[in-house]
């Protein structure tokens, strides 16, 4: 058998370059994992990150050498290119809103929040993180803290998504406008660029910071085309150790027969988007797993330097469930993912478009909080 450290060391390129793309590797051996970091570090060579607790390695490779002799290898779990996400906004409307006095939005009163918070606590120190391009400081937000897994530095916003994600899900109403859940304990993921681009080993990495800090509850406002073991394992993981994942679920309307990833993963939440008219939007991707849908045209949030905008996309729907999961949480701290899942589902408000394009039907977590019935996996 081939020495696996030294195939890997031998895979490798030292620096990123034009004729270079990031692989990701998983072991199934912790020893091997550690041979292979030691092997690393002896040959000058900086892995682009690596995750202890799943036994994981992102590595510079040439494009065009073939890693099948790592692929086959008996030791080696898989291998994979990192492939990018995308964020799901579209950005309808740039324009910033003036600040008045602050109110209820009507997406907030659309899905019944507010008749949830008293019994929820507003989703009072219920933790929740936004695995995104960071949250901005805004007086609008409270943010608990947060991790930046591209480059270790600030998990400032620079793009402006995850900061308009973050208001939908629990805009604190201390200036301008209300969020789902006021009172939720906001964390930062970065893991998204200032393009709203990240790699999938950034995203896992962030999935772990989470769970690393018991935060069970974690919103997803991007997605890929393709799929990803990873990615996958990750999802699948954070959901056996009680993390609710809520993903939107594309903008890609009626052009392709299925909702991207993370969101078409079984574990995850997807969610939809609707119009102020109770119909799903022309560019919200359909296909099967489509679980809810919530608004997602046109809805006022957060944005950089303490403003506010309205975006449009799917990545604005997914937030709203999120918030829900808070404050069901709220009501009910020990309340599984499969629970949170199921209440939601069972609550909804049936409307036109069918599972492919709405799943249930629109978001009403008041509803949600008094759902009963048999529990679903």
């Amino acid at each position: 058998m081939k020495d696996l450290a030294k195939l890997l060391c031998s895979s490798v390129k030292r620096k990123n370059s034009f004729r270079t793309e990031r692989r990701n590797i998983v072991f199934h051996r912790e020893q091997d994992y550690r041979r292979c970091l030691n092997r690393l570090s002896a040959d000058g060579i900086k892995p682009v990150k690596a995750i202890d607790s799943i036994r994981f390695i992102c590595c510079h490779a040439d494009r065009a050498h073939s890693w099948n002799h790592l692929h086959d290898h008996p030791r080696v779990a898989y291998v994979e290119r990192d492939r990018k996400v995308k964020a799901h906004g579209m950005r309808a409307c740039p324009i910033a809103v003036p600040i008045v006095r602050a109110r209820i939005p009507w997406n907030i009163n659309r899905v019944q929040a507010p008749q949830a918070w008293k019994s929820a606590r507003f989703g009072c120190d219920v933790k929740v993180g936004i695995v995104d391009t960071g949250i901005a400081r805004h007086p609008d937000l409270r943010i608990a803290g947060g991790v930046n897994t591209i480059t270790g530095k600030s998990f400032a916003d620079d793009n402006g998504h995850g900061t308009h994600v973050a208001g939908i899900a629990a805009a604190t109403g201390n200036r301008r406008i209300y969020g789902i859940a006021p009172r939720a304990k906001l964390y930062a993921v970065k893991v998204l660029d200032n393009e709203g681009v990240g790699f999938v080993s950034d995203i896992v990495e962030g999935i772990d910071w989470c769970l690393s800090r018991g935060i069970k509850i974690m919103n997803m406002s991007f997605g890929l085309n393709g799929d990803s073991q990873l990615l996958k394992d990750a999802i699948r993981r954070a959901r056996k150790q009680g993390a609710v994942i809520v993903a939107s679920a594309g903008n890609s309307g009626s052009l392709f027969k299925q909702i991207d990833a993370p969101a078409r993963y079984p574990e995850t939440i997807a969610v939809a988007a609707t119009s102020r008219s109770n119909r799903v939007a022309d560019f919200s991707s359909r296909g099967k797993g489509i679980d809810i849908a919530a608004p997602g045209v046109k809805i006022l949030s957060t944005w950089l330097n303490g403003t506010y905008k309205r975006e449009t996309g799917t990545s604005m729907s997914s937030p709203h469930v999120t918030g829900a999961a808070v404050l069901l949480r709220g009501i009910k701290p020990g309340m599984s993912p499969s629970e949170v899942a199921r209440k939601i589902k069972k609550g909804a408000l049936r409307i036109p478009g069918g599972s492919n394009a709405v799943g249930c039907g629109l978001l009403q977590i008041a509803n949600a909080a008094k759902a009963k019935g048999r529990k679903t996996s």
